[in-house]
């Protein structure tokens, strides 16, 4: 039996942010490629500490949604989950390029192959790109228009700007947009100056966070100038400065997402058979039927 534990961060105060965690989860749970499927949070029930021992399966699969290497991935998570011979030196990686490591919980006598963050993995780009489509509700968007990736950025932590470069140089490198910027919150070059950096008419802005909340639904729409109030909602697209942004909102909330889930576990070896064609295919079809409204945003007339 193969077990898949998708660990997030959850929250007290923003009902919503398990939403797409719980999304991911019921969509590959439906697959049938794992015979348990659970999820697990760091701010909500159930908690990382106990999910391992509700599983009946000798291997399991643990996933972080979460967007960078970071502390969360490298010491929250393992330590949580009892990975006692964990160290992140085991990932080999350079802040981009984590894998997975293969760890014994021997207080349960469970084999568990610990993953990167999805945030980092190169199926992530698809995402994005995933992500610009359902908004425009165009499948082929790109000539004409730019393209911006966005992310928190912080001193704390480098390889919280890594992963937005990283997907933005690897979309830049398809040719698909005009232009590809990664811009941040809390770092230069910053999304609140977004109209500065684009040539083009058309913008699409993609924040690379996992769920909606303060950040994607009030900060980053105020900052750009697509509302002076959140509440009030924007257009999408919305005028600005003499260019049309089309935001969003999180990435994380995309249904495609589920197949990155999926191929952090494949990486580690899990036998997953054909999920991956199944979620693409739901992915597709689901894109195909147009965006719903993100939350707070406007209808636009």
């Amino acid at each position: 039996m193969q077990a898949l534990v998708i660990a997030a961060h959850g929250s007290h105060l923003n009902p919503d942010a398990s939403d797409p965690t719980y999304a991911h989860a019921d969509t590959i749970r439906e697959t049938g490629a794992f015979d348990e499927v659970r999820e697990a949070f760091w701010k909500e029930e159930p908690h990382f500490r106990e999910v391992i021992r509700t599983l009946e399966s000798d291997e399991v699969f643990v996933v972080p949604l979460f967007i960078s290497e970071g502390y969360f991935t490298e010491e929250v998570i393992p330590r949580e989950l009892r990975l006692e011979e964990w160290d992140p030196d085991r990932w080999e990686s350079d802040g981009t390029s984590a894998s997975q490591a293969t760890l014994e919980a021997e207080d349960v006598g469970k084999t568990i192959h610990y993953c990167g963050p999805v945030g980092t993995h190169d199926a992530m780009t698809d995402v994005i790109v995933q992500r610009a489509e359902t908004a425009t509700e165009d499948p082929d968007v790109g000539e004409g228009f730019g393209l911006s990736v966005v992310g928190h950025g912080t001193d704390r932590n480098e390889n919280s700007a890594k992963a937005i470069k990283y997907h933005s140089d690897r979309i830049a490198d398809r040719d698909r947009f005009d232009e590809v910027k990664a811009l941040f919150m809390d770092e230069e070059p910053e999304v609140d100056d977004v109209t500065d950096y684009f040539e083009s008419e058309d913008i699409v802005v993609v924040p690379l966070f996992i769920a909606d909340g303060y950040h994607t639904q009030e900060d980053i729409p105020e900052d750009m100038g697509l509302t002076e109030d959140y509440r009030l909602g924007w257009d999408v697209p919305a005028a600005v400065d003499g260019h049309r942004i089309w935001y969003t909102g999180a990435v994380g909330t995309e249904d495609l997402m589920a197949d990155v889930v999926l191929e952090r576990a494949a990486d580690a070896g899990a036998d997953i058979g054909d999920a991956r064609e199944a979620v693409r295919e739901l992915a597709a079809s689901v894109a195909d039927t147009g965006p719903e409204p993100s939350a707070g945003t406007g209808t636009g007339d």
